[in-house]
């Protein structure tokens, strides 16, 4: 059976069929695990300097400010230098005066991760001492090297920034935080952001006394800096396209190089057999994502495994073209007045961003 060759300007032509995720099963070896613990794409460029603070929200120039001054602080000779700054090692004499962590406070959209990944750029350390990664990476990475082995891998490094730190999971959440105990043992600066515990109040915005008190021990080492604010990915920009036709996203995605076409409900039954922290691999190489048929997600098990790839496609910049229901429809009101509300808000947010960036898309025949 031949196929008709793409338009000119529309497409490559001579393989003119997009990709599938759905036919993708990426295997992650451990040390592509611990290559890839840096900021993600979308933010190799960010900076202190490029995080616009809302001028209505003073509290995101003090966090600024304080990140600014937490970086420098993390200057130093090699190791000896970094164990004096924190007080570990033969030559300390007192408890280092500052904290030895920072946790960014505040809801989805106000640019924490933006902040995280400026406080990497911003530390003065090469990139191989410096770890960014969300909790569900480093939690992988736990489960590849086993524990020992990762404290080992991590203990020479300056910075760990763990993005997303997951409040309601109890053991993930003793173990990253034994883990970070022997880290911060070793001299091991820490930043993070987090999730908050299911069933509380205010998941949406802060979470700050849920992240000290789970953390335990650990908790005297961080300093909050609350971040007031709206979500940016919605302040002073217009609403989310609507969806468009099957005909359309089809037609887009054979029109687009690099471009995956899959049907929403078997997509989600791939997604089930995919473990997520194989989520980002499962996207190498793709250059927009277009769906057809999106419809409300069944059940939370779903939910939440559909809001970890919006994030791997958000920090991938990958743009979504879909059909079906608008994205604000993917989560039943249980689920978003439920414990993982903050998670399926932001997954909202981030999909009708990608949304947004699909509309430059070649609209194909």
């Amino acid at each position: 059976m031949s196929s008709s060759p793409a338009p000119s300007g529309t497409g490559p032509v001579t393989d003119p069929a997009p990709l599938s995720l759905c036919a993708r099963e990426p295997h992650v070896p451990a040390d592509r695990l611990v290559a890839e613990m840096v900021p993600p794409p979308r933010f190799d460029s960010v900076r202190f300097s490029t995080y616009i603070p809302d001028p209505n929200q003073p509290s995101q120039t003090e966090a600024v400010r304080a990140l600014e001054s937490f970086a420098a602080g993390l200057g130093g000779d090699g190791d000896s230098g970094r164990r004096r700054l924190f007080g570990f090692g033969r030559a300390a004499k007192k408890a280092p005066a500052g904290p030895r962590g920072v946790y960014l406070d505040g809801g989805y959209g106000v640019g924490k991760t933006h902040l995280l990944a400026s406080l990497w750029h911003a530390t003065p350390a090469e990139p191989a001492r410096k770890a960014f990664g969300t909790f569900v990476e480093l939690t992988n990475l736990v489960g590849a090297l086993g524990f020992q082995q990762t404290v080992q891998t991590l203990s020479g490094h300056r910075l760990l920034c763990i993005d997303e730190f997951e409040l309601d999971d109890p053991g993930d959440t003793v173990l990253v935080s034994t883990l970070l105990g022997k880290l911060v043992e070793a001299g091991v600066a820490l930043a993070a952001t987090s999730n908050t515990l299911p069933g509380k109040l205010g998941e949406g915005r802060f979470a700050a006394a849920d992240f000290l008190r789970e953390i335990q021990g650990l908790s005297a080492h961080f300093r909050a800096l609350r971040i007031d604010g709206e979500d940016y990915r919605h302040r002073g920009l217009p609403e989310a396209p609507p969806p468009y036709s099957d005909a359309r996203v089809t037609a887009t995605a054979h029109a687009t190089e690099g471009a995956s076409l899959d049907s929403f409900s078997p997509l989600l039954e791939h997604l089930a057999r995919v473990h997520p922290s194989r989520y980002g691999a499962l996207t190498d190489g793709i250059k927009a994502v277009c769906l057809t048929g999106v419809r409300p997600v069944p059940d939370q098990s779903t939910a939440l495994r559909l809001v970890v790839l919006a994030d791997r496609l958000y920090d991938r910049e990958v743009p979504v073209m879909a059909s079906g229901v608008p994205f604000d429809q993917l989560f039943s009101d249980e689920m978003l007045n439920g414990g993982y509300r903050k998670k399926y808000f932001r997954a909202i947010s981030r999909l009708t961003a990608l949304a947004r960036d699909a509309a430059s898309l070649p609209t194909g025949r």
